[in-house]
């Protein structure tokens, strides 16, 4: 072969699938969600899923969506993969950047998506569109100027099968 490969993924389907990869992550039974955030370089700088926080058993913590009161549900524990993505940030200022994300923000991460200087969301679901803290959501992001866009993939599917991947990597 004497030219590059033409079946490579592009930037945007690249940063999605570290997002989507990263939900994987979390144990949360019903809901995972993955955040990665990008500089103006498509340098990964932040990458994070939802789940408790550090120190936190997820054997002794609620996993329910519902229980006798809020304080028996996830709802009060969890950490969403937007603020892990903020938190395990490694660069020190994210001003410019975008966050790929697999559920559209709440209002909380929006606060932080805002205050952390990121200005342009990627998200690939939106499922809570009409909910309150989804349309608040998106009335902060208005009054800020922060984008949000729906991905669009350019490829219909992204497989990871490890024994292949072992396989083709020791041709020469």
């Amino acid at each position: 072969m004497s030219g590059k490969r033409q079946d490579y993924i592009g930037w945007s389907d690249y940063f999605m699938g570290i997002a989507i990869l990263s939900a994987h992550r979390s144990k949360d039974p019903n809901s995972q969600v993955g955040a990665c955030i990008v500089n103006p370089q498509n340098r990964i700088v932040g990458i994070g899923y939802n789940g408790f926080p550090v120190g936190c058993s997820d054997d002794e913590l609620p996993w329910a969506r519902e229980g006798e009161s809020a304080y028996d549900t996830k709802y009060p524990y969890v950490c969403h993969a937007e603020m892990n993505a903020i938190l395990n940030k490694n660069s020190a200022d994210l001003t410019g950047c975008r966050i790929y994300v697999t559920l559209f923000p709440c209002s909380e991460c929006t606060k932080l998506i805002i205050q952390s200087g990121i200005r342009e969301i990627i998200y690939l679901s939106d499922k809570y569109h009409d909910s309150v803290t989804c349309r608040a959501a998106r009335r902060m992001l208005d009054m800020a100027g922060v984008k949000y866009v729906p991905f669009k993939p350019t490829v219909p599917r992204i497989v990871v099968d490890f024994a292949q991947e072992a396989e083709s990597v020791t041709q020469v």
